[in-house]
């Protein structure tokens, strides 16, 4: 997440703090051109807004103004005629572009998360989460019952993090282990960029039946699906035996505390004495210090329920739930390596 008002600081505090407030403006309106799928629909060629309008269902000189204003944001640009071509900026909102943006968007600017945000004062109030009081029901378990929105928010995952599997692969050794078990590891982003850094491990990928199904296609493009078995189970009811590293990628955040604790417990029963848990996340500095994940933080809070942690609160949790933290790797991305051993 853009630190919205970063751009503008010399501007005076009323003027960031409005900017920052508008922020929503610009989103919803990026989130109607992937919504609509403007990207791919001018891949070929440029288009005015009346040649697509009929077959898009819109009106045409609304649709105009949306395409104007995309131009105006770098996304298009106006041709002769009122025809709109991609620019670079546009190109990366198709739909197979890399880095699924187009599939972030919908999965972060959509209405689900939209109403969750409606309901931010009463998860300040309460501790609970907006979106399962504006949706009727917690958010993973939405996704489980909603498989086209939970395979945009797989490949959001992919594209919202997507300098941090090489940035960790690169920062931490894997090499010495035989079997790293990505408990709750999705599509196998993570563990794909660590195996391809590392020859020697094999992998575990763990997950929901709905969540791991996209997996074989991504780990056949990244070429290890030959070192990779796909486990399907719930991490809340247990884990997989015969690892001698655990990883945790951006798992112990989407928890309140005593979830935190029964999937931290779960790896504990299987680990060997000489194992790892690794848990990948943002790792919170303390004080004024700017940072994206408190702003994610309050993302944590209002959505899953769960919630970003410094150091110091890492260590805390791990001491309850039988590890030892370790040590702390940093990485060049936004994520750090937490590594825990048992006690």
């Amino acid at each position: 997440m853009a630190d919205n008002g970063a751009a503008s600081r010399n501007e005076p505090p009323h003027a960031q703090l409005i900017q920052m407030g508008t922020a929503s403006w610009v989103s919803s309106t990026v989130y109607a051109a992937a919504k609509l799928a403007i990207a791919d629909r001018l891949a070929e060629a440029p288009r005015s807004a009346a040649e697509l309008a009929g077959t898009m269902g819109m009106h045409a000189p609304s649709l105009h103004r949306l395409m104007r204003t995309l131009a105006g944001l770098g996304i298009l640009t106006e041709r002769e005629g009122q025809r709109f071509a991609l620019t670079s900026l546009g190109e990366a909102l198709k739909t197979d572009a890399p880095g699924s943006a187009r599939a972030t968007l919908m999965a972060f600017c959509g209405p689900a998360f939209w109403r969750g945000w409606e309901e931010i004062v009463y998860s300040l109030e309460t501790g609970r989460t907006g979106f399962e009081r504006s949706r009727g029901m917690p958010f993973f378990e939405y996704l489980a019952q909603h498989p086209e929105e939970a395979s945009d928010f797989s490949a959001a995952m992919v594209g919202y993090h997507g300098a941090e599997p090489p940035a960790v692969a690169k920062a931490y050794d894997f090499s010495r282990f035989k079997t790293i078990v990505d408990v709750g590891g999705a599509t196998g982003n993570m563990l794909a960029a660590i195996l391809s850094q590392h020859a020697a491990p094999r992998g575990v990928l763990y997950d929901r039946p709905h969540v791991v199904g996209d997996a074989p296609a991504l780990l056949k493009a990244r070429g290890v699906e030959a070192r990779v078995a796909i486990e399907q189970g719930d991490f809340f009811e247990r884990v997989p035996a015969g690892g001698d590293a655990y990883l945790l990628s951006h798992i112990i955040h989407d928890w309140n505390e005593e979830q935190c604790l029964t999937i931290l417990g779960h790896c504990r029963k299987v680990m060997p004495r000489d194992g790892r848990l690794l848990i990948v996340e943002t790792v919170l500095p303390a004080g004024d210090t700017p940072h994206q994940g408190k702003v994610q933080d309050i993302v944590m809070l209002v959505f899953p329920g769960g919630q970003e942690r410094t150091e110091a609160e890492y260590g805390s949790l791990l001491g309850q739930a039988g590890f030892r933290l370790s040590r702390v790797v940093p990485t060049e991305s936004i994520v750090s390596v937490v590594e825990a051993v048992p006690v």
